[in-house]
């Protein structure tokens, strides 16, 4: 995502240097498992934590000779950690280390994001409260109807985001799930207890039943929240565009003393960052559709999925990182006519 529509706390989750790192975090916690089972000398998993160092470039100098991200980054880690590591991975395959470490980074955005719609509750119940008895004209197909309240308008908003912020926390439960069986999952070469012993330390469920790789359906359901909180978002942006208009005026955006709204017309007060917000959602919910699709892999695993994921994973969820934050911003700051 373009840094203009991006917060650090995300950025850094979706960065590579964070990805190899959870990547390195799998492998250490496999080799502990191997070691209590016998299958790998005592010491690798301790001399490789203690070794390692993360170094992208070499990463993907490696990568750019063998064409394998995997290997690239086993090859790296067993530059630094010395001959030990070439226990790690016993068993294994790419999946295993590529999928656990994507549900983490899904579920660590996933924490933000519902501490994000949790200031937008504060805001909103705040609002809610503030203009409880402020008359304003409900509006049907936009043409006058029935007298509401803003307040009553707010609190519909503030419902809404409650039910998001559940869905959030069911979407994270849905992809906090670890998967170490190995090639086609079949747990042929490696001991169950390795993935039982990786997902308690990693704070994971097992999956249940994988193939080679988890099943997309989990992440199709991630998405699909974050598109739904997108069109949440976009609802309470449309109404602040709309409530704007110079022949309604009922409320403003914040506009700071030196800001300008049109290099031809400077003087115009604009609802710009309610526009942003509708063009964001839109950017959102054009994740859902690709994850849908991602369900439908050939027989045990293909890797379609996998350039799908390596773009909404980071856009999707920074984006709506940002717009949560974004919108908080706008519900607090609003300026409201309660004469109009």
């Amino acid at each position: 995502m373009i840094k203009r529509y991006s917060r650090k706390e995300l950025t850094d989750i979706w960065s590579e240097e964070n990805k190899y790192k959870i990547w390195l975090d799998v492998e250490v916690a496999a080799a502990e498992a191997m070691e209590r089972l016998g299958q790998i000398p005592k010491g690798v998993a301790s001399i490789v934590k203690k070794k390692a160092r993360i170094n992208v470039s070499r990463i993907h100098k490696i990568e750019s000779e063998v064409k394998h991200d995997v290997i690239a980054f086993l090859t790296s880690v067993t530059e630094k950690a010395g001959i030990k590591a070439r226990y790690l991975h016993q068993g294994m395959t790419s999946s295993d280390i590529l999928d656990t470490s994507f549900n983490i980074q899904l579920v660590q955005s996933g924490k933000i994001i519902l501490k994000d719609i949790d200031k937008i509750l504060k805001v909103l119940k705040k609002q809610a409260k503030k203009y409880k008895f402020t008359p304003c004209i409900g509006r049907s197909h936009g043409i006058h109807a029935e007298p509401i309240t803003f307040g009553l308008k707010l609190a519909s908003f503030y419902e809404e985001f409650k039910r998001n912020r559940n869905r959030m926390k069911n979407a994270i439960d849905e992809v906090s799930t670890c998967a170490i069986s190995g090639a086609i999952g079949t747990f042929a070469n490696i001991n169950p207890n390795v993935e039982k012993h990786v997902a308690k330390k990693l704070g994971l469920k097992i999956e249940p039943i994988s193939t080679q790789v988890i099943p997309r359906d989990r992440h199709a359901f991630y998405f699909s929240v974050l598109g739904i909180i997108a069109g949440s978002i976009e609802r309470v942006a449309v109404e602040i565009r709309h409530l704007q208009r110079t022949e309604v005026y009922e409320l403003q955006e914040y506009f700071s003393k030196n800001q300008k709204g049109s290099s031809a017309m400077p003087h115009k007060k604009n609802p710009i960052l309610s526009e942003n917000l509708t063009g964001l959602a839109r950017m959102i919910r054009s994740a859902v559709v690709p994850a849908l699709e991602n369900i439908a892999l050939w027989h045990e695993r293909d890797i379609s999925h996998s350039s799908v994921e390596r773009n909404i994973g980071p856009d999707a969820n920074i984006t709506t990182d940002f717009a949560l934050v974004r919108l908080t911003n706008i519900l607090d700051n609003m300026i409201v006519y309660p004469k109009k």
